[in-house]
């Protein structure tokens, strides 16, 4: 069996592009992988040409090989982007091996560990304020108050989940606005200093979304890169009464993140900004992190079980990054269910409706949990006529 084709197919999901790599072999067989082109400033796809005409003539089914290989001819400019690029392909073998051998992805790592995924909300309430305009299109109640965000903590206990992540939101004088995570051009992203009132507008907002969802609901807050050592840890003590799950933040000094998790009491996950095992090993070593989070779409999912393993090695737990749409859920699925130190794992609950029309069997949510599929590969195909039905605008 060889890789006859690699191509990359778009299509218009909301405030967003879903991006997927389709993988054809030389029998027949077709694999597919969601990639993600919403961060870095440039778009995948020909980065995913490039390292296909490498791929080219190889085995799909030598996943690691194939990996490895890509991984290796971008050494000079190891990570971000090249990491993705290869990641969407790794992603597509990986399809393609489990719909040869008939198995389920996540057999080909020894699993499943579990049949369903626990997982919980992500960006709730504040991706109302960044993409006002699409959600209000779809009909969604606007967030104009902090009460807001006490109606959306009962929407979350309703439909079943056991915890959301939300990110921080100001009522500023023209409106609600959403904080900058440190990686988009905005106000203050690059003094990254969070003031007192920021602090105590951030606390007012998760205790709104406590009286929502009660005392033991799981709640999350990610402020990504916003803040320098001091402004993320006078931040952590002031969450303290909150009983938060995580306070999720990135940096990349593993030691100043050790010292954050060390001086508070919250729990911080973190790392998803992070490739491959040489820069996780740092961070996993200085015991930085609670949570360390692996996104298996930008490491790939071969890549990202490899972390998994090490991270259990020094006894922590991990959680999947998921930023992309129903085929990446699938994709974080199996990994949850190839390893055993899962914490939980990111979902958007809210995203534009049709795009569940884009796979043929799309995620299913029982119990606040996605169920792991058991049908060959990742469990479903890409429709490229639904694909086709919303083009992305030109």
């Amino acid at each position: 069996m060889k890789i006859a084709r690699i191509e990359t197919l778009q299509a218009e999901a909301g405030y967003r592009t879903a991006c997927y790599v389709k993988l054809t072999t030389d029998d027949g067989l077709t694999g597919w992988s969601e990639y993600y082109d919403g961060l870095g400033g440039a778009e995948l796809a020909p980065l995913i040409a490039g390292f296909a005409r490498t791929a080219t003539g190889m085995d799909p089914r030598n996943v690691g090989l194939i990996s490895e290989s890509l991984l290796a001819t971008a050494r000079l400019a190891a990570g971000g982007l090249a990491h993705q690029a290869v990641a969407a392909i790794e992603n597509a073998c990986l399809d393609v091996h489990g719909k040869a051998l008939g198995v389920p992805v996540y057999q080909l790592f020894g699993g499943p560990f579990r049949r369903s995924v626990p997982v919980y909300w992500t960006h709730c309430g504040s991706f109302r304020v960044r993409h006002a305009a699409f959600y209000a299109s779809l009909g969604y109640e606007p967030v104009r108050t902090l009460a807001d965000f006490t109606r959306l903590g009962r929407e979350a206990v309703d439909l079943g989940f056991t915890a959301l992540k939300t990110n921080a939101v100001f009522f500023e004088p023209g409106g609600p606005v959403m904080m900058s995570g440190g990686f988009r051009i905005a106000p203050g992203f690059l003094d990254r200093s969070i003031t007192e009132p920021q602090i105590s507008a951030i606390v007012a907002q998760l205790e709104a979304f406590r009286a929502g969802v009660g005392p033991d609901f799981g709640l999350m807050l990610d402020v990504g890169f916003s803040q320098r050592t001091e402004g993320f840890l006078r931040l952590a003590r002031r969450l303290e009464p909150l009983n938060m799950y995580w306070l999720e933040i990135d940096t990349p000094d593993a030691g100043a993140l050790a010292l954050i998790r060390q001086k508070s009491n919250v729990p911080i996950a973190s790392l998803e900004s992070l490739y491959g095992l040489a820069q996780y090993r740092p961070f996993l070593a200085e015991r930085a992190a609670d949570i360390a989070i692996i996104d298996p779409v930008w490491n790939g999912v071969w890549q990202s079980v490899r972390i998994a393993t090490v991270a259990e090695a020094f006894e922590t737990h991990i959680a999947p990054h998921n930023p992309a749409g129903d085929l990446a859920t699938l994709m974080s699925a199996h990994f949850c269910a190839a390893v055993t130190n899962v914490r939980i794992m990111e979902y958007r609950a809210d995203e534009a409706p049709w795009t569940h029309e884009f796979l043929t069997h799309p995620p299913m949510m029982q119990d606040g949990a996605i169920v792991v599929p058991d049908r060959p590969g990742w469990g479903s195909d890409i429709d490229e006529d639904a694909l086709r039905a919303h083009p992305v605008p030109g």
